[in-house]
């Protein structure tokens, strides 16, 4: 009986995390292309341009804290939260991971 119920278990939070991925990724993706794009698309006033490694390792190896928080709080050029006031921190999160995941972190 044990050797069967491991594998759904573990088959089970495989799934839960495939899903949490994928679904954290598409809502990043969303907030990107709805919002952020509009800076990280061409690095307006020095926003480390998507997809671009230069711009964005140094940034990632300040750590992913530290990028939610540039992101929430605002740093240089962009204002808090990217300008998008009504985001909630599971969108600026979500947006970051996917820029980071798209620009070699």
């Amino acid at each position: 009986m044990q050797k069967i119920i491991a594998p759904v278990i573990i088959a089970g939070l495989l799934a839960v995390a495939i899903y949490r991925v994928s679904t954290t990724n598409s809502q990043g993706q969303a907030v990107y292309k709805n919002h952020c794009s509009a800076c990280h698309a061409q690095g307006v006033a020095g926003a480390p341009r998507f997809r671009d490694k230069d711009d964005w390792a140094p940034r990632i190896a300040k750590g992913i804290d530290a990028l939610y928080a540039a992101a929430w709080n605002g740093l240089g050029g962009m204002p808090p939260k990217g300008g998008k006031q009504d985001a909630s921190e599971d969108d600026i999160k979500s947006a970051v991971d996917y820029m980071v995941s798209e620009s070699g972190g």
